[in-house]
């Protein structure tokens, strides 16, 4: 089967069962999506892929000739920026990870749920025209055309990168899907998921922001369900867990990774199911909340060591918004750090104008690691040692890595992948070869540093451990 429409379609879906095909082709048309182009011959999907412009694809995993995964690499070598999805009847967690390790930008297990499916392209398609209005309008426009730019006013961002991240705000907003913002620490994922609240129409109901590393096995339940009077000896009345008190509203959970796989099990009967029991009751309450969940892990690793429930990440990841570090956004850096200043320099009853500009060029070349809220900081201590009507190198001297002229008149003409590699080297010495502690130090994710050690063949590398 082949059947590509007369239209001009971004959709294309790929799997040697026809019935499904057709299937997929009535749940996204019935959803107000482009209708998809259809191909039941995996050895064709290049030669479409040559001619069409297509920004979604989906691949069943297991076909004759050529199978999913071998479709996924073709594709990712030739057209990188195409976002592959794996569509497959195996229900496996190795198998899944495999794939997104790959390059696929989710999987999807048969039978198809169809909101997921819906929510998952309508994502991908918003991301794809935020892109092209970005490379058509510059990052200026791109600002100006937020629907509603009041609800990011508590967010100071100039770079594009986060146009593209308040686009998809205001995409996912107005809809009941539940959402996983990825981010490292101090990158804001609770103020994206206050603006995504304030944006919906639950915003009226109440947004409970919760931190699952602070849950042991005894209170989980307590504090998520509540408990009737005389449930234990000092329940002395009844009390309402955070799903009640988030009745209508929105339930952050942050940093969901850290939640034990036990208590995992729980939350997500409670979010299929939609409803609970008190402890120590036998009335049965219902679940009406929208679940928007942080990490700042990697959570395809998590779930490949056992950490995380790979049937819980796929019910709550309805829709994903990854927010990119500080260092990567650098036109954010000075508007933020002015933005800090005033904030700081009026707590401190001090009268500081602005920034030097060599402390702006060292702002600006510093890599951040704690994020926005290392910046924040960073200057909220600066601001209180400067005497001065500008913020000054010296006053944050003694907070960022030394630059001085010995040192750069020292410093070899390397290359950035010479230079990253002789850093991870020299960090892994001083952590004497601790790689978790070393990926820390470095600001990124114990999963990458692996992936960086294999780059530059340091896997086997030995490091005094005494």
């Amino acid at each position: 089967m082949e059947s590509i429409p007369a239209q001009n379609t971004p959709i294309l879906v790929v799997d040697d069962d026809e019935g499904l095909l057709l299937s997929i082709r009535a749940t996204l048309i019935s959803a107000g999506l482009p209708d998809p182009a259809l191909l039941s011959d995996s050895r064709r999907v290049l030669d479409l892929l040559r001619t069409a412009r297509f920004q979604i694809v989906l691949l069943d995993l297991i076909m004759p000739h050529l199978g999913g995964m071998e479709v996924l690499q073709q594709i990712q070598d030739e057209f990188p920026d195409v976002d592959c999805f794996i569509v497959s009847a195996i229900d496996d967690v190795s198998t899944a990870v495999k794939a997104m390790s790959s390059g696929a930008s989710d999987y999807l297990v048969k039978p198809l749920n169809s909101d997921r499916l819906v929510a998952l392209v309508q994502g991908n398609l918003e991301k794809h025209r935020f892109r092209d209005e970005l490379a058509r309008l510059g990052h200026t426009k791109l600002f100006a055309n937020l629907k509603h730019p009041e609800a990011f006013a508590s967010i100071i961002a100039a770079d594009e990168a986060m146009a593209l991240i308040f686009h998809q705000v205001e995409a996912v907003a107005g809809t009941d899907y539940s959402v996983v913002i990825n981010g490292e620490s101090g990158t804001g994922k609770e103020m994206l998921a206050r603006v995504i609240h304030r944006l919906s129409h639950r915003s009226v109901a109440p947004f409970c922001a919760v931190n699952m590393a602070s849950f042991s096995k005894t209170i989980f339940e307590d504090e998520f369900f509540g408990h009737a009077k005389g449930a234990y000896t000092d329940a002395g009345t009844d009390r309402r867990g955070f799903f009640e008190a988030a009745s209508g509203g929105t339930l952050f959970l942050d940093e969901i990774t850290e939640l034990d796989p036990a208590l995992q099990a729980k939350l997500l009967r409670v979010i299929e199911e939609r409803e609970f029991y008190r402890l120590g009751s036998t009335e049965i309450r219902s679940v009406d909340v929208r679940i928007i969940a942080a990490t700042n892990r990697d959570i395809g690793e998590e779930i490949l060591n056992g950490r995380f429930r790979a049937d819980l990440f796929y019910r709550i990841n309805m829709y994903n918004i990854k927010i990119p570090p500080l260092r990567d956004r650098k036109r954010d850096i000075l508007p933020l750090a002015r933005h800090f200043l005033r904030i700081h320099s009026k707590s401190n009853r001090k009268k500081i104008i602005d920034i030097a500009p060599d402390l702006a060029e060292r702002l600006l070349g510093y890599e951040f690691p704690g994020n926005v809220r290392e910046l924040e900081n960073m200057i909220a201590s600066a601001a209180l040692l400067e005497k001065g009507k500008q913020l000054s190198l010296a006053a944050a001297r003694m907070l960022l890595p030394y630059e001085g002229p010995e040192r750069r008149r020292n410093v070899e003409l390397l290359t950035l992948e010479e230079l990253e590699r002789h850093h991870i080297e020299r960090v892994l010495e001083v952590t004497r070869g601790n790689r978790p502690k070393a990926a820390k130090i470095l600001g990124i994710n114990p999963s990458t540093i692996y992936r960086k050690l294999e780059k530059y063949n340091l896997i086997d590398k030995k490091y005094d451990l005494n």
